[in-house]
């Protein structure tokens, strides 16, 4: 379609086209064309404003405030003044007038081409820090200065990007941006301000116009059906955690009890109908885990997913706190709080995949620039999610400086990487013919392999007191040993082994267990070929699965007994610690993330859930105050089998020690029946005092004793050369510590 004008200027060619491109939103070189240029006949200047959507413009000088003018419009909305004595740039401001009368004063944005051109080197692992909607002040001179929003946007295939929003009334015409060899699209547009909406008009190579796309940095996203990115002020917050961050060390030999956590189910409003916000949970939330004392709260994602029943993991917004609780700021004050009460934050960072929602990164600027284009490596079976391109550079930038922004912007102090197997694997999912082979021949994912290790070396150097936790699965070597020694680079991995084989052990009835008996050894076969953590995660109370309290066998009495037994062998046996909410007091229900957790189970005091609530918190207090529970969790001389052939009573126990050798022993007693006189080799002799029984009566056990204190006796057992003679309650679990 051509529009019916006459050039402004007789004969001018040029001005035609690129009235022709403003027109049609095509325009990619606006500073070539809007705002003062030189005139095409050598005659002074000549000031080009577009504004199709206005009826007069008038000009003035700024800052005197002199007249200059009213602009000549002519029909495609092209407004014209022409300087025929000047030889110099000047500042100016726009009077601009609309057929309803009303009119408003603005700076044009295509005034500021210098400002928005010229700009230093790009630090690629820390694109937040240049991508996205900044807010920025540009000075005329000492005593004025323009404050509004420079725009950045990454899209070298696009044959055109204008910024649209409130502020333009979604108009795709008024706001061209300028493209530069690098594939980045800038602009700055005056008078804008945090809280405004905004979204980037893209017309691909062809000139088509995709679906209106939120910024891939966006700090700061607006609910359904907006879905809007909103310009967020970075700067606002005033954080109160420095002590935390100047005292944070590796977690290696620290004490580490997670407990995980999904934002908008752990408590909502009264009738359920609505979440708690960012700055409620940081009073309740932060009070209930101190209170309970773990060491860190897990985050399920954060960063904004239009699905709410995705639970986060169809993430959009990877640089943009969900703002279903709150602010950006609001969650920055969550995360402060946590730090002044001495617990830690870990956030699930989800780099696995991403959904198909056409507001978000697919098909972005008309080609697959974040997504992978063979289906065979960039589209997800099990998910239905489109999978990034790892081996592509601006992709490996964008991820990597997600994970830096969680560290750098909201002090995270670790993140837990989600669906690390999926990356791993070529063949992941896949039946044969659905995947093709490396360069190798072989099923690994090479691209993936070095993003996760570029990831992890970015996180490390730049912050190395942080931590990088990776779900994964399989047996791939290496994942939490150094990049340099040949791994992935990860500080932790979960164990998914641990976790599928011992609960496979308690979901058996007692009479049975013996025949299973290796599923609580195996374990310790490979407990120290990685730095682990030992997950029971959200995924073990969902999908029919029941929770851990309705696997257990038996009656109501024998599930609660089995789950004490088992959640004080987790803290007992090596490696830190991870616990989902509702498991901590034995919930019923699976967890449903439309609901508060089963909180009204803690009406009745003397409730077994109840019991499980004192015994986690107890574990807890054990746990972080005896050194020999968490000191060696990744090496081998922390921990000595003294019983793991009992198969026919079901009984285990086993030795943990500190860097000083100094002993906590763990007997287990897996069965219903009390064992009279069963005797443990121990290394230390002398008098040893029961830290935990979990059949004590505060826990809701039977409260069959085992004594205050208990002496060895020179008796060579299990390897030792002293022993204790013990009574084992049923189904229970002893942690004992030399007096």
């Amino acid at each position: 379609m051509t529009i019916d004008v006459q050039p402004s200027i007789e004969g001018a060619a040029y001005e035609f086209d690129r009235q022709q491109e403003l027109y049609h939103a095509h325009c990619a070189i606006p500073f070539s064309f809007l705002g003062l240029q030189p005139h095409p006949l050598g005659k002074g200047l000549v000031l080009r404003v577009w504004r199709p959507d206005a009826a007069e413009i008038k000009v003035s000088e700024f800052p005197s405030g002199k007249q200059l003018g009213m602009m000549v419009r002519n029909d495609a909305g092209l407004f014209e003044l022409h300087f025929p004595r000047r030889r110099k740039n000047f500042n100016y401001k726009l009077e601009v007038f609309w057929q309803e009368g009303h009119k408003v004063s603005l700076f044009d944005p295509y005034q500021f081409g210098q400002y928005v051109l010229q700009e230093a080197g790009i630090d690629y692992d820390a694109l937040y820090r240049h991508q996205g909607a900044h807010l920025k002040a540009h000075s005329f001179n000492r005593n004025h200065k323009v404050e509004g929003v420079l725009f950045r946007v990454y899209a070298p295939h696009a044959r055109s990007i204008s910024v649209v929003g409130d502020f333009n009334n979604w108009d795709g015409r008024l706001h061209p941006m300028a493209s530069a060899d690098d594939g980045i699209w800038r602009l700055f547009v005056p008078g804008m301000k945090a809280g405004d909406l905004y979204k980037f008009e893209v017309h691909d190579a062809t000139g088509e116009t995709l679906p209106l796309k939120t910024d891939p940095f966006a700090r700061y996203t607006e609910q359904w059906p907006g879905l809007a990115s909103i310009v967020a002020d970075e700067a606002s917050y005033e954080w109160q955690d420095s002590d935390w961050l100047e005292k944070r060390q590796p977690m290696y030999d620290q004490p580490m009890s997670i407990y995980e956590v999904h934002l908008g189910s752990w408590k909502r409003k009264d009738d359920d109908s609505q979440p708690l916000s960012y700055r409620q949970l940081a009073r309740e939330l932060v009070s209930y885990v101190k209170k309970m004392g773990y060491t860190h709260i897990e985050l399920m994602p954060v960063a904004e997913h239009p699905l709410y029943e995705s639970w986060g993991y169809q993430t959009v917004g990877m640089f943009s706190p969900t703002s279903r609780y709150g602010s950006p700021d609001d969650f920055k004050f969550l995360v402060d709080a946590c730090h002044k009460s001495g617990i830690g934050v870990l956030l699930d960072w989800v780099p696995a995949h991403f959904p198909e929602d056409d507001h978000g990164l697919v098909n972005f600027d008309g080609t697959a620039l974040y997504e992978h284009p063979d289906p065979k490596r960039g589209w997800h079976p099990d998910w239905k999610t489109k999978i990034y391109d790892f081996g592509k550079p601006w992709v490996q930038d964008f991820l990597v400086s997600s994970a830096l922004y969680w560290l750098d912007e909201f002090h995270i102090d670790g993140l837990r990487v989600d669906a690390v197997a999926s990356m791993l694997y070529l063949d992941y999912s896949r039946n044969h013919g659905e995947w093709e082979p490396n360069i190798h021949g072989g099923n690994e994912n090479l691209e993936a392999i070095a993003l996760l290790k570029r990831f992890n070396e970015a996180v490390y150097s730049r912050f190395p007191t942080a931590m990088t936790i990776a779900e994964e699965s399989t047996s791939f070597p290496g994942v939490s040993h150094p990049v340099y020694d040949g791994g992935l680079g990860f500080g932790f991995k979960w164990n998914m082994g641990w976790m599928h084989d011992s609960l496979e052990y308690m979901k058996e009835e007692p009479v049975n267990r013996k025949y299973h008996h290796d599923k609580m050894t195996f374990s310790t076969v490979y407990a120290w070929s990685e730095n682990f953590v030992l997950s029971l995660s959200h995924d073990e109370v969902v999908y029919g699965k029941g929770t851990l309290l309705t696997r257990m066998p038996g009656d109501d009495w024998q599930k609660f007994a089995n789950l004490r037994a088992y959640l004080a062998f987790m803290y007992a046996h090596p490696g830190k610690k991870l616990m989902f909410m509702g498991c901590e007091f034995g919930s019923w229900h699976e967890w449903n993330l439309a609901k508060s957790l089963d909180w009204q189970l803690m009406d009745d005091k003397h409730s077994f859930n109840n019991g499980i609530q004192k015994l986690v918190k107890k574990l807890n207090g054990i746990y972080r105050d005896n050194t020999a529970l968490y000191e060696l969790d990744c090496h081998e001389k922390g921990f000595l089998w003294l019983v793991n052939d009992d198969s026919d009573q079901s009984v285990f126990a086993f030795a943990r020690y500190d860097e000083n050798q100094s002993p906590v022993i763990v007997v287990c007693n897996m069965t219903p029946e009390v064992r009279h006189d069963y005797v443990v080799g121990v290394p230390v002799s002398g008098r040893y005092k029961v830290l935990l029984n979990t059949d004590d009566n505060g826990f809701g056990g039977s409260g069959v004793s085992v004594g205050k204190s208990l002496r060895t006796v020179d008796q060579a057992t299990h390897r030792m050369e002293q022993s204790l003679s013990l009574t084992l309650p049923p189904l229970s679990v002893l942690i004992l510590q030399p007096a």
